[in-house]
């Protein structure tokens, strides 16, 4: 008689309140059976980390594939390179100077994306960790009176901000250029059909509505700060193979600092969004 035997998923925990390193095998991870697992695992921990998985682009796609739905953003459907190097991202690699400040993706979308998976195919040079934060836990762990202050607050978020961070005196063409994207206006809290809440912020975060612009920075910036902070925050050091995979609903996250130059190079695909900010 033939039994049937589950695999279980085999995890460690990383930080108390951030990331998760999951240890099952590759073949393991592309059966499909742990999908639902990992999934709700991803949504509690809000980082996993998959050791030296060494997937290939396709077994990458198809790992994506047994969490929910694939999108791509490139028309050959493969996973998207993310690199500052101009020759390897000639399209794209001006804008993502950007990823290296915090942020969620999606931010000018209705339904932000459910969640990015990378992997490391290149090393920097010197740094180049990943870092990532708990919207989630950073909500959870603010004083009941300071909840009540922002539950209500809304946001206008746009990808110009962002210019500011690395190139604070634009071009008035690199500037009208970002700004034609538009804007966003958004809640600062995002409530989850889950029932549970998280920030929205980042460097899209242009301002607050219905207060001063003194108090939106001091608003904008001090949730950063806290939202950053150790007790909530995740750094991880790359090796390559390694994949990373977070909830991009609940978490933000920064490429850390490195030389642009050096060819720095991950490989990136994403889950559909289901949920739209509310």
């Amino acid at each position: 008689m033939n039994l049937m035997t589950k695999t279980l998923l085999k995890v460690e925990e990383i930080r108390p309140r951030i990331a998760s390193r999951v240890l099952n095998t590759k073949a393991e991870l592309l059966d499909g059976s742990l999908g639902t697992p990992i999934r709700e695992l991803l949504e509690e921990r809000g980082v996993l980390v998959f050791p030296k998985v060494h997937f290939t682009d396709d077994e990458q796609i198809a790992f994506t594939r047994t969490l929910g739905a694939y999108t791509s953003e490139n028309a050959d459907g493969k996973p998207s390179k993310i690199t500052l190097n101009a020759k390897e991202n000639p399209a794209s690699a001006e804008y993502l100077k950007g990823s290296l400040y915090w942020h969620i993706d999606g931010t000018m979308n209705g339904v932000p994306i459910l969640a990015s998976l990378l992997s490391c195919r290149v090393l920097a040079s010197w740094g180049g960790n990943t870092g990532f934060c708990s919207t989630y836990a950073a909500w959870e762990d603010l004083p009941d009176d300071r909840k009540a202050e922002l539950e209500s607050l809304r946001a206008i978020h746009a990808v110009w901000p962002t210019l500011m961070y690395y190139d604070p005196e634009p071009s008035l063409a690199m500037l009208t250029g970002m700004q034609s994207v538009g804007e966003n206006e958004l809640p600062l809290v995002w409530k989850h059909a889950s029932g549970r809440k998280s920030l929205v912020i980042g460097c899209t975060t242009q301002r607050v509505l219905g207060v001063s612009d003194m108090k939106s920075a001091e608003i904008i910036h001090g949730l950063r700060e806290w939202a950053t902070s150790e007790q909530f925050s995740y750094s991880h050091e790359w090796n390559v193979g390694d994949l990373v995979m977070w909830d991009n609903t609940g978490t933000m996250h920064r490429a850390e600092a490195y030389d642009h130059s050096c060819g720095r190079m991950m490989h990136r695909t994403k889950l559909e969004g289901l949920e739209p900010f509310e």
